[in-house]
């Protein structure tokens, strides 16, 4: 069912490590679209050295085959799939079971899961209960982390997951129930009732009528959010190893269970280095709005050393030409804010602020495009995400990754539990003294 991790092939020129006298040869492998990496994995062994690589931004931590980038290029692939080919009318589900099962699904194994979520909608009412016990200022991601931890609780029979049955239960409890999650944290900050799912609702309408629905009045979601909502969280599904997939890995591999390794990952996107940059995007348009300051005038600042002004939303740490999923959404959000919206100021400004990054020698040669978290934001505000939440939704469209990756992590031969070293630079050994004789 599931496609079987490819194994890399060895090339026939192994790399040479010269250290002092003595040369060892490391092995070369390489990957099913040319990547080339130096199998380092027994170098302490032979040599007594290890690596330092800050950041591990040269480190291949695994070998995957869920999702494909090619920086240089502005290449996205989910199991060999472009990413552009999703805007033409995917949906989340359907790119989250190709995450998960590593195929496109069939009619069958769609509507299966389909009908799962439906089903797992509903938080167990004791878990409801839990949400009280937060202030309303609680921030959501750290309800949403605590709830998604909590569920390994309330559902002990999906703890140890023995085969893929049960593993696309698990998939779906939490796929499903992150929605509601989600929309209970929303609403308890609001102090509004608690809006039960809809069965008859699909994926995304039911979790924006678990929004916005209010007891006299529900919410429908048109088409047009509905594709742009779908669409984001497909952009958003996986993103090779960046910091929460590679936490969720981590955490997993020590044999932690799905709940608690993507409760963990919901923590790593938290930071406004990660999942909270398009927050910092849309505080920065406004900023420019409300300062009556021209794009020219920010673009000035941000480019003077001695400011503190960063131009948000730009530059990537693995992109180095542009980042494909910006280009998708910048057509969503020219489509769907002048629906909803009219005329907008930060979409206004958004425009400028691109067009001059992209004729700037200043950012062209330091390779600062417009990435994912661009227009974004600009979009969830159209829509009427409130800005505490964009990073939600952010975690709720990484939920298929984190899990698909879990899984591979888990059942790749030769795995081992992660264990990073580390280049040890504090005092030398040294005596203790009691305290009498402390200076």
């Amino acid at each position: 069912m599931r496609q079987p991790l490819s194994s890399p092939t060895r090339s026939h020129e192994p790399a040479t490590l010269i250290l002092g006298d003595k040369s060892y040869l490391l092995p070369v492998i390489e990957g099913s679209e040319g990547e080339r990496a130096i199998d380092i994995s027994k170098l302490r062994d032979q040599t007594g050295h290890i690596t330092l690589d800050q950041g591990y931004g040269n480190t291949g931590s695994c070998e995957s085959a869920i999702t494909f980038i090619d920086g240089e290029k502005g290449i996205l692939r989910y199991r060999g799939i472009p990413i552009e080919q999703f805007a033409q009318g995917a949906t989340f589900i359907e790119v989250a079971l190709l995450l998960i099962l590593g195929h496109l699904p069939t009619d069958a194994e769609y509507d299966a899961f389909s009908k799962d979520l439906t089903r797992f909608a509903y938080l167990d009412e004791g878990m409801k209960h839990q949400f009280e016990g937060f202030p309303r200022t609680a921030p959501p991601m750290a309800i949403l982390s605590a709830m998604i931890n909590s569920m390994s609780c309330f559902h002990p029979e999906l703890y140890e997951l023995e085969d893929e049955a049960q593993f696309l239960i698990a998939a779906a409890r939490l796929i499903s129930k992150v929605r509601s999650i989600a929309a209970y944290a929303y609403r308890h900050s609001r102090g509004v009732p608690y809006i039960y799912p809809d069965p008859k609702l699909r994926y995304v309408p039911n979790f924006l009528h678990m929004m916005f629905s209010q007891p006299y009045d529900q919410y429908v979601c048109s088409d047009l959010i509905n594709r742009a909502m779908n669409l984001i969280l497909i952009l958003h599904a996986d993103h090779e190893q960046n910091c929460s997939t590679s936490t969720v890995r981590m955490v997993g591999s020590s044999g932690a269970n799905l709940f608690a390794s993507c409760a963990a990952g919901v923590c790593a996107l938290w930071g406004p280095l990660h999942g909270g940059a398009n927050v910092e995007v849309l505080e920065m348009l406004d900023k420019i709005h409300q300062g009556n300051m021209t794009p020219e005038e920010y673009v000035k600042l941000a480019k003077d050393k001695d400011s503190k002004v960063r131009l948000m939303g730009f530059g990537h740490r693995v992109y180095k030409s542009f980042d494909p999923r910006a280009q998708i959404l910048q057509k969503v959000a020219e489509e769907l804010v002048p629906q909803l919206c009219g005329s907008d100021p930060l979409l206004e400004i958004a425009r400028r602020l691109e067009d001059i990054a992209r004729s700037d020698p200043y950012f062209i040669d330091r390779n600062l495009y417009p990435n994912v978290d661009f227009y974004s934001g600009i979009i969830l505000r159209a829509i009427g995400i409130p800005v505490n939440m964009f990073t939600v939704m952010f975690s709720i469209g990484r939920l298929p990754g984190w899990i698909a990756q879990w899984w591979e992590q888990n059942h790749t031969p030769g795995s081992r539990i992660a264990r990073p070293r580390q280049v040890y630079v504090g005092n030398r050994q040294k005596d203790y003294l009691p305290k009498d004789q402390r200076g």
